[in-house]
């Protein structure tokens, strides 16, 4: 049984657990204004918001539904378009038109819901921030300048919200309807009843462990949906980031936007929103999971590139028995893992970068958002005197797997950081990789772009000694 608050509705169904939000959504509750589109989480037609209650307060994610497994759903707060409809236009709704910011108008219920979501937010508004809201909705006919002028007089809009009562400010001025400030109290009683309730069934029969199912409802979503699920995502041992004895140690099903936000990660990798900002998109990351992204096994997949150059070790738990393993030996082949289906990674932790540590993230997809990469490299090396002392070096989309570059980061080991060195580095790596001609490019681009990506690394981490020109 699944309970949450739909716009003012309360729900309980026993409907599969697997099933898309989406479907449930528009034909259960026949609330048509969420669109189907790409079913991919692309289009951000679909895109409604989550609201968590959390130590008291709800806070807002936007989400594609067509990947949020019904279950997910549970002791939450979903908002539709048609739970922000007020009497006349929102300042939202209002802003879009004004700037022309729809025509065929079958994606503007997205951008209104995710623009809705960045009024919501507590974060200081600004242009910037407005525009990254949308940047999980496509629109193929408007254009998006007069969408982003739409995002600028909403900011305008917001300067005078105030900061201790946003919510009751948003209903005062018209953002929000009036039923918003009693969400709060209505999910604490909500998830009350949940835990009075026994939920789940038995690992036995668990076909599915799902944490934010953003590539399975892509994958499979009729096999999902008619098969025993087990939901992860509210499992609170899975969740949250903190540093212990010189580590950093990451829940399996923290969120890929938690770990952005996370304190003790902004201060280990200052340039941590530049990286992840390369993540698919806003609506993707307040779903996909750090975990689900290892267990994906995608040979391009952006988060696991980046933790196999920190080295990282993942801990895989089956019942109470728990295990390690270094990350860069759980990829057997494609799509294969060195874990059993009914494991779960439970953590994941990698050394906190000191003073000596240095670290850099590049990725070359067609489009910044909601692309995944034609080549995507991440290196971490530890340096004394210009001389290399520790090193990894990965990169994806030239192989079956996510691939640490073995050789490679042996042959950097004592090494001085010149030219010469980069050079002879950069022929090795390609000893050490496979790409195939696809759709994101042929074999030999992927090598080239591997190797200029290799030489990027150096030139952005080490401009004093190594440039363009040197390289040539």
């Amino acid at each position: 049984m699944t309970r949450f608050i739909l716009n003012q509705q309360s729900i309980c169904t026993n409907q599969p657990p697997g099933l898309p939000l989406l479907d449930f959504i528009r034909y259960q509750q026949h609330l048509k204004g969420t669109k189907i589109g790409c079913r991919e989480g692309d289009c951000g037609a679909c895109t409604v918001l989550v609201g968590s209650l959390e130590n008291g307060h709800v806070t807002y994610r936007s989400v594609t539904s067509c990947l949020m497994p019904l279950a997910n759903a549970g002791g939450k707060h979903i908002v539709t378009v048609e739970g922000l409809n007020l009497p006349e236009l929102s300042p939202v709704q209002k802003a879009i038109v004004e700037e022309n910011g729809t025509q065929c108008g079958f994606c503007t219920v997205g951008f209104v819901v995710s623009l809705s979501g960045f009024c919501i937010s507590e974060k200081a508004p600004t242009v910037q921030k407005a525009i990254a809201a949308m940047d999980g909705n496509i629109c193929r006919c408007t254009g998006y300048k007069s969408l982003e002028r739409a995002a600028g007089k909403l900011v305008t809009n917001l300067q005078e919200k105030s900061a201790e009562n946003a919510m009751r400010w948003l209903v005062e001025n018209n953002f929000l309807p009036a039923y918003f400030p009693e969400i709060p109290q209505r999910l604490e009683s909500l998830q009350a009843e949940e835990a009075a309730e026994t939920v789940g069934i038995p690992e036995e029969k668990v076909a599915y462990y799902i944490a934010g199912g953003t590539d399975l409802l892509v994958q499979k979503p009729e096999t999902v949906q008619l098969s025993a699920v087990k939901v992860l995502t509210r499992e609170t041992g899975l969740k949250g980031i903190s540093s212990d004895v010189g580590q950093i140690i990451i829940g399996g099903g923290t969120t890929v936007e938690e770990l952005r936000q996370s304190p003790e990660m902004q201060a280990a990798f200052p340039e941590l929103h530049q990286y992840v900002k390369l993540v698919s998109s806003t609506q993707i990351r307040n779903m996909g999971t750090v975990a689900g992204n290892f267990a994906n096994a995608s040979p391009i997949g952006d988060l696991t590139i980046c933790f196999l150059a920190l080295n990282a070790t993942v801990f895989i738990r089956k019942n109470e028995h728990l295990r390690e393993l270094p990350l860069r030996e759980l990829y057997l082949g494609y799509k294969q893992l060195a874990k059993d289906p009914d494991e779960i990674i439970e953590k994941i932790a990698f050394d906190i970068p000191d003073a000596n540590t240095h670290f850099n993230f590049e990725k070359v997809s067609k489009r910044t958002h909601l692309d995944i990469a034609s080549v995507n490299s991440a290196i971490r090396l530890k340096t004394e005197l210009n001389v290399i002392y520790e090193a990894h070096f990965s990169a994806g989309g030239v192989g079956p797997v996510p691939k640490y570059l073995n050789k490679t980061s042996a042959f950097l080991l004592g090494k001085e950081i010149e030219p010469a060195t980069l050079k002879e580095a950069s022929e090795i790596l390609q000893t050490e990789i496979a790409p195939i001609s696809d759709a994101r490019g042929s074999e030999t681009y992927k090598r080239l772009l591997l190797r200029q990506l290799f030489f990027a690394h150096f030139l952005k981490l080490f401009p004093e000694t190594i440039t363009a020109e040197n390289l040539l």
